[in-house]
């Protein structure tokens, strides 16, 4: 079976930069799993991992615009520190849960800590990097009608 939409896939990746830095990697761990043609890995790499079967491997390097896009300024803010009552410490690098213009759920990171504001930054951390994965296929399988259903992989772990 060849990776496809809606098909339930198992990848092994490792990510790094354009210093050639290892951001992130499956190896050694479990295998991602993920539904294809569903937004839960990167535009890019989704693309890229497309008709592939199990047991190949291929190295791609995504351009911001394939990845997390570009560092937008306006994603940074600042927020009076009267909005954060109920955060007992605030840190510098910290991640925050907050909501979009759209009520839709956003990390930001602290950026700057003054006694009146924060500053606060909503780009992906990778935002305007290119990107340079080494992925291969561990298994591909159709979805049940369960995770079709709920749009998403299910583990031993899911809830529904």
């Amino acid at each position: 079976m060849t990776v496809k939409k809606d098909a339930v896939v198992e990848m092994h990746y490792t990510l790094k930069n354009d210093a050639g830095e290892v951001l992130d990697s499956s190896v050694g761990k479990d295998p991602m799993p993920f539904m294809h043609g569903r937004g839960h890995i990167i535009a890019g790499l989704e693309k890229a991992v497309e008709g592939m079967k199990v047991g190949e491997s291929c190295d791609v390097s995504l351009a911001p615009e394939d990845a997390y896009g570009f560092h937008d300024k306006e994603a940074i803010q600042e927020i009076p520190m009267e909005a954060l009552k109920g955060i007992d410490k605030l840190e510098v690098g910290m991640n925050l849960q907050s909501q979009d213009q759209h009520g839709n759920p956003v990390t930001v990171r602290v950026l700057k800590i003054t006694k009146k504001a924060i500053t606060v930054d909503a780009n992906h951390q990778l935002a305007g990097e290119t990107l340079h994965f080494n992925v291969s296929i561990e298994s591909v399988r159709e979805a049940t009608a369960d995770e079709l259903k709920h749009g998403h992989v299910h583990s031993a772990s899911c809830s529904h």
